[in-house]
């Protein structure tokens, strides 16, 4: 008795223990689908085990400690920053805009609402969550700041109450445009236009505010049109809509696949196997991604997507043999342990390929991005598992009937009885081989075409994007970005560069200025000796304690004015107020965004990057000086500037604190002065555009030095966004060329020769060139799906190209040329080929309608890497074989892995 190979050992624990089998996979679904579902209805019985957890946050794109994200945290809790929700009013039918009693009344309402939008968190049921009311920026919340006589500064209420007429209308939006906070932000340049801010306590909470928002919008009546948008409510909308598709592309999707195959092998019965496979594969995946522990991202919502077509493969290719063999023995065993002899080892390489493609993704430095690969690389290895398992099992299950006349009225090779695609795939082999130099120039000319479409590719995302043109959150981003200066915040810290002058070197240089400040002093020290020297001996002194050179000047501060409270007489008194004074210089000295020239070098920077035609508006300390300073004086335009001294500057900034919002002052600077933030409004959340203000960023301190030394980075999801997907890139090429090296290592095992092995990367090459030629070539902005989707071609082309080449080894008959051949190799082969392109290429379709971009562009790229991939195989490997004819079928050769029995 023969000894049997590995497949066969393996293919017989379904063919002889079919029953058990089955259970096994159906024990396994059930558990798994259990461990997702229980403690996400049940969160507190199963408190245990790890609920479904949905996460659309960009910023979980970089792992916890990335400079960047750590830095973003920092600067958010030390200015008070929030991710806001923009909802925007507008109306167009009056030249008031909606700058009219009864609109402004309805605007003054919902900001109200808003304010009002908090509940208990469900994390800690102590703490709140929703809108930050303090710090609402809208009409009836904001100060007014005007004149109140000469050396004073009156701040009133922009909005105090609902204008009464048409003149108090239009006066709230003409005392708004004098303030540059609120012009082109608060209210459009326009004038027909309102926004509202609102900072979230979390992004977590953006969704339930958008939909209560909707809620109460949909109360009003009036003409004016409202829009919500902000980069929070696109990632949270995002998270619940994709839910939602996930729940109706998939299941479509696997529909489709079901009635091709039924088309191509006639038993509904029959094709049920693979519809299982896939949709197990997914559930026993899916159900241990949340097992253990990980959230449900955008990239983790597409596992289901790209198992379901892999998990297909193999299945089409075991159903297309047996189908085409089992009229020649009507006995299932016998043509089932034919069928796994034949294709295990085909099966089972496509499968390690596919799973080093997508495992390789560990390799990026994103988290979602690795979980990603690691689950689809398991659902794959899973989905083999079963393929070899159940599918045998499943058709030993299946009664006798069901399978009468099976294959013989579909018998796809024999003459008259040929279908189109057995008939067109005949005459496609020969076709290939006697034009194997022209299709192979043609392939040459293609690939410099496609390379020069590869060099025009954009690296480029916006979340927004995400969702199609007429959605309403893109509706909304369109039309506040026409109206408003941006929508879309980035933030750019100025942090003073701290000098490498020790607290001891400091202190010392100190004691020496207080020495000449002494001789330069015009008070009567002689009645008051040694005040000054006591002051620099107390500097020495607190020098050898105090941590930093704040610390130091802090501590001789209030030594030096607990000493002018102490003093005996006048002379002592005149004596340590001098020396109060100058230590209070010292200090003013380290307030750097005091100072009128690093004032007027924030303010240059601003100009310059509002020029860039990408920024539509910043907005900074110096915006608030310059106001404050203007009405201080004569609320002139010529008075409309930086004061030239810095105690001018500190009373501005110290008025501004007798405002109803003095907090506001610490979103600009924080409360030592040494770190300022420059706020800018983008029109577009594009990548590509936050990338260009970064560089003319970086060119502008290049060409113009501060006048103190500054430590500029930048921070804000924008941002953010911008330096994970530049990571992404960088991950996706090395992880990609990684793989590309272990499938060809793999490839060159699998058929013991280097000349075949990189003869089965060809297809696989092609289709990358193509594909991402074309995406060049048409201007499609290289994203996250468009990036992963390297991993999918890198294992549907392989797949195909090792069954082609191991079938074409394993029918060559020796001394025979290869044109012998082909028609074996288009025969049962090459249909199997032929249905996986047309069953999955077809069976995607549904996505092209989805409401989300990313599958959409997922159904494009799915069909367009079949189909490539599929001629690839099917025209370009007979064409280059023909070609290579005498190297690749020698006399004698080495028989391949696939040809070896264990």
């Amino acid at each position: 008795m023969a000894r049997r190979t590995l497949g066969d050992r393996i293919a017989h624990i379904g063919i002889d223990s079919p029953r058990l089998v089955a259970r096994v996979f159906a024990a396994a679904s059930i558990f798994f689908v259990m461990l997702a579902v229980l403690p996400t209805v049940w969160p507190q019985t199963f408190s245990m085990l790890h609920p479904v957890t949905v996460d659309t946050d960009p910023e979980n794109m970089l792992r916890e400690d990335e400079p960047v994200r750590v830095f973003h945290d920092a600067m958010k809790q030390e200015l008070s920053l929030y991710d806001m929700v923009v909802v925007g009013i507008v109306d167009e039918s009056s030249p008031d805009g909606v700058f009219n009693p009864a609109a402004l009344g309805r605007v003054r309402e919902l900001t109200e609402f808003a304010a009002g939008l908090r509940w208990p968190s469900d994390e800690d049921p102590e703490r709140d969550e929703g809108v930050v009311s303090v710090d609402i920026i809208a009409p009836s919340l904001v100060d007014n700041i005007e004149q109140a006589g000469e050396g004073s500064v009156r701040f009133e209420w922009l909005m105090p109450g609902v204008p009464v007429d048409r003149e108090a209308a239009l006066a709230v939006r003409e005392r708004a445009a004098r303030i540059p906070l609120f012009q082109g932000t608060m209210v459009a340049e326009s004038g027909r236009a309102l926004a509202l801010y609102l900072p979230l306590t979390s992004k977590d909470a953006s969704y339930r505010v958008y939909r209560e928002l909707l809620e109460k919008i949909g109360s009003f009546d009036g003409p004016e049109s409202y829009y919500i948008t902000g980069l929070p409510v696109a990632e949270d909308t995002f998270g619940v809509e994709m839910f939602i598709q996930m729940g109706i592309s998939a299941p479509l999707a696997m529909l489709v696949i079901f009635l091709l195959m039924l088309y191509f092998f006639r038993r509904a019965a029959l094709i049920v196997a693979p519809m299982l496979i896939a949709l197990g594969a997914v559930i026993i995946t899916m159900g241990l991604l949340i097992a253990t522990g990980n959230t449900v991202h955008i990239m983790s919502s597409m596992i289901p997507i790209f198992i379901m077509p892999i998990a297909v493969l193999d299945s089409i290719h075991v159903l297309s043999e047996f189908f085409d063999r089992y009229p020649e023995t009507r006995d299932r065993r016998r043509t089932l342990e034919a069928v796994m002899q034949s294709l295990f080892v085909p099966m089972l390489y496509t499968s390690v390929t596919s799973c080093a493609g997508f495992a390789s993704l560990v390799l990026t430095p994103i988290p979602p991005v690795q979980v990603f690969g690691l689950f689809v690389a398991f659902g794959i290895a899973m989905a083999w598992l079963l393929t070899i398992t159940f599918v045998p099992a499943y058709i030993m299950m299946l009664p006798e009937r069901s399978l009468e006349g099976f294959g013989a009225e579909r018998h796809e090779g024999e003459g008259e009885h040929a279908s189109p695609l057995a008939r067109g795939l005949l005459r496609l082999g020969p076709a290939a081989a006697r034009n194997a130099r022209t299709i192979v120039l043609a392939t040459v000319a293609a690939g410099f075409i496609a390379a020069g479409g590869i060099s025009l590719i954009e690296i480029n995302d916006n979340p927004i994007r995400w969702f199609t043109e007429d959605h309403e959150i893109r509706v909304a981003d369109r039309v506040l970005n026409e109206h408003f200066a941006g929508t879309y915040m980035a933030y750019l810290a100025l942090p003073t560069a701290e000098d490498d002058v020790s607290v001891a070197r400091f202190a010392q240089a100190l004691a020496d200025r207080v020495r000449e400040h002494e001789r330069a002093l015009d008070v009567d020290l002689a009645a008051a000796p040694g005040v000054f020297a006591q002051l620099a001996d107390e500097i020495g002194r607190v020098a050898d304690d105090a941590e930093s050179v704040d610390a130091l000047l802090e501590a001789v501060d209030g030594f030096a004015a607990d000493a002018y409270n102490d003093a005996d007489d006048w002379a002592q008194g005149d004596a340590w107020d001098a020396a109060v004074t100058f230590v209070g210089a010292e200090r003013s000295r380290r307030e750097t965004f005091k100072q009128p020239e690093v004032l007027r070098y924030v303010e240059r920077l601003a100009r310059d990057l509002e020029a860039s035609g990408v920024v539509g508006k910043t907005n900074a300390l110096p915006d608030i000086v310059k106001t404050v300073y203007r009405e201080l004086l004569l609320g002139t335009d010529e008075n409309f500037r930086i004061p030239d001294r810095t105690d001018a500057v500190a009373q501005t900034l110290i008025t501004y604190q007798n405002s109803h919002r003095p907090q506001d002052l610490w979103h600009f600077v924080t409360p030592d002065y040494r770190t300022s933030a420059l706020w800018l409004q983008l029109k577009s959340g594009d990548n590509r555009d936050m990338t260009q203000v970064a560089e003319r960023a970086e060119r502008f301190f290049a060409e113009n030095p501060p006048p103190v030394l500054l430590d500029p980075q930048w921070f804000g999801l924008t941002y953010i966004n911008v330096v994970w997907q530049e990571k992404m890139v960088a991950g996706m090429a090395n992880a990609f060329l990684g793989s590309f090296v272990v499938v060809f290592a793999i490839m060159s095992l699998l058929f013991r020769s280097p000349f075949w092995g990189a003869l089965s990367m060809i297809p696989l090459t092609i289709t990358i060139a193509l594909i991402y030629g074309v995406i060049g070539i048409v201007g499609k902005d290289y994203d996250m799906p468009v990036a992963v989707l390297s991993s999918l071609t890198l294992g549907l082309a392989i797949d195909f190209a090792i069954h082609f080449l191991a079938r074409s080894r394993d029918l060559h008959r020796a001394g025979e040329p290869f044109a012998a051949t082909l028609p074996r190799v288009f025969g049962e082969p090459g249909r199997a080929i032929a249905r996986n392109v047309i069953v999955i290429a077809l069976g995607f379709s549904p996505l092209l309608v989805a409401p989300l971009v990313p599958y959409r562009t997922v159904g494009i790229l799915m069909a367009s890497i079949l189909v490539v991939s599929g001629i690839a195989t099917l025209v370009i490997l007979p064409a280059l074989m023909k070609l290579g004819e005498r190297w690749l079928f020698p006399a004698a050769r080495v028989p391949s892995a696939l040809e070896e029995t264990p």
